[in-house]
């Protein structure tokens, strides 16, 4: 599914301009992002929509915000650098999002894999991004408020995984619900020794690699309204 172009105009606007979008797509590009898909998505996605009006002016540039409860939208450069691990060997039927947040990383699935399961501790973040998505008319996203550490076993498996906040260790439960050939992006490590990690589960085991250093809002157990 797709946010409506026209809906893109009206609310392009400003710093938040065609143009302005425009120059994050250049940088992207020049940070060695590269899938034509991912790249249109970002594009077309409203991202000064995900973050306090006070700060939309600042939407298109490449850097995380603050998005309240000690939460931050990711830069535009992770989500694509994510998006583009977890579509690498093709597209995808059932996407398990750990850390719904602002919603952006989540609208920006929508647009590109069939269906997005999205699994948020902080309810009231959650209920934001649900009406905004479903403003935006992106409704092929499952939502469930609880502890991403637990996953979302009642619809596993799942063909992609993709967690938005730094676990100290990869959880057991979400290489438990990853399907065979299913591929797992996620930054592992403390809050100032991050590595983002990609996992593919085999017929025989898993298989890991590490990409690069990250930072990323630690990944807490539990749930809160």
């Amino acid at each position: 599914m797709s946010v409506q172009e026209d809906d893109l105009q009206r609310q392009g606007i400003g710093m938040t301009s065609l143009r302005t979008r425009e120059r994050l797509i250049q940088r992207l590009c020049d940070e060695g992002l590269s899938d034509p898909q991912v790249l249109e998505v970002i594009r077309r996605t409203p991202r000064h929509l995900f973050v306090d009006e006070a700060l939309a002016h600042r939407a298109y540039e490449d850097t995380a915000l603050p998005i309240g409860n000690n939460q931050t939208i990711s830069q535009p450069y992770m989500v694509g650098r994510m998006t583009e691990l977890l579509l690498a060997d093709g597209p995808l039927d059932k996407v398990l999002e750990i850390g719904t947040g602002s919603g952006y990383q989540t609208a920006v699935l929508a647009q590109l894999v069939e269906r997005v399961f999205s699994v948020e501790r902080i309810q009231s973040l959650q209920e934001r991004a649900k009406e905004l998505l479903a403003a935006l008319d992106l409704r092929n996203v499952v939502y469930r408020w609880g502890d991403g550490w637990e996953g979302w076993n009642a619809l596993a498996p799942y063909n992609g995984i993709i967690v938005t906040a730094g676990a100290k260790e990869v959880p057991h439960a979400l290489l438990d619900q990853l399907a065979i050939g299913g591929r797992l992006v996620i930054p592992v490590g403390e809050s100032d020794d991050q590595q983002l990690m990609l996992i593919v589960r085999e017929k025989d085991g898993f298989t890991y690699k590490t990409l690069e250093g990250v930072r990323f809002v630690p990944l807490l157990a539990g749930s809160l309204a």
